[in-house]
């Protein structure tokens, strides 16, 4: 189960508390008590080490550790931050300030719950201006947030369509992934990732239906995890009864769903070619034509044909065209 959305609270650990001490010499009986050290700070950093949110899914409060309080003669030692790590693509929506920070490139952090500020010893109040022997300060305490942590994963292509178009069968095909395939609708229940030769990533999302936008089947959820792909490549099967129809529909949902989204470089893909005679796979092509000149015709057991689609990929995401608006 892909966990991409959590709600966690944290906090900065508190200041330590300044010490009250004095001279042992005879002669010498001035406050020498030192400060407290500083809270820890809490941050969120990305990182290659971690796929999902699956970490916070129990696990909801986070503290940094407190400032240790000041000693005879001496400094108390800083509280230790709290890093949390989360995947790159994490959008951290912090609720108590309304701040947004993206994290997207390893080491990408954001500070979230500062820690409180040390309090001083009596040694700090022993000056020729003002002398009070007596007094210290308690640290300030840590500041809190709430967060509201999404992840967007980061792929260079994002497949998508009606349900049951092959998708999953298709990314397993290309880079080796292990998605669930089989053949009726809602097969795939969260995005999957592959990669192929070269390191190009391709997110394979839940299959579309018409009215997603409104939450019908498994909604529109799923899509943030394609907004920041290079290139869609939507896939249409050759088994469609009416190619131009089911195009329009999907295009119809993407468009309704960002503006983002819908101004994406699109490849149109039909899959299942194998599924059908030869005079059916000619009007589907034909179909297809009046839609769009950047196209592929696969089918998961021809070698030959992935190879081709593979390619004619690769150079698409280099050269993206723009892509028009679907007309009613």
């Amino acid at each position: 189960m892909l966990v991409d959305e959590v709600t966690i609270r944290v906090r900065g650990g508190d200041g330590g508390k300044g010490y009250v001490s004095f001279g042992e010499g005879k002669f010498s009986k001035r406050p020498s008590g030192g400060d407290g050290g500083n809270g820890g700070n809490v941050y969120v950093e990305a990182s290659n080490e971690v796929f999902d949110l699956s970490r916070f899914r129990f696990e909801k409060v986070f503290n940094a550790e407190k400032g240790h309080d000041g000693m005879r003669r001496a400094e108390g030692a800083d509280g230790i931050d709290t890093v949390l790590k989360v995947p790159r693509g994490t959008i951290v929506n912090n609720k108590t300030t309304g701040e947004r920070t993206e994290l997207i490139e390893v080491g990408d952090r954001v500070l979230v719950g500062k820690g409180g500020v040390r309090g001083r010893g009596n040694a700090q109040f022993a000056t020729a201006r003002s002398y009070d022997p007596m007094k210290y300060e308690e640290g300030r305490n840590g500041y809190e947030a709430e967060l509201f942590l999404e992840l967007q994963l980061i792929a260079d292509i994002g497949l998508f369509g009606l349900p049951n178009v092959g998708k999953s069968s298709l990314l397993n095909a290309l880079t080796g992934a292990r998605s669930k395939v089989g053949n009726y609708n809602f097969t795939t229940l969260e995005p999957n990732l592959g990669a192929l030769v070269g390191g190009v990533i391709i997110a394979d999302i839940p299959g579309l239906i018409e009215g997603a936008s409104e939450g019908k089947g498994l909604g529109t959820k799923f899509l943030r995890h394609i907004e920041r792909t290079k290139v869609l490549v939507h896939c249409i099967s050759a088994e469609s009864v009416n190619v131009d129809e089911d195009y329009r529909i999907i295009r119809g949902e993407i468009e309704g769903y960002s503006k983002t989204l819908g101004e994406k470089s699109e490849y149109l893909l039909i899959t299942k070619i194998d599924n059908v005679t030869p005079d059916v796979l000619k009007k589907v092509e034909k179909d297809v034509k009046k839609i769009s000149k950047n196209y592929s015709l696969v089918s998961i057991f021809d070698d030959k044909l992935l190879k081709d689609f593979q390619d004619k990929l690769v150079k698409f995401i280099a050269t993206p065209p723009k892509v028009s608006k679907v007309k009613k």
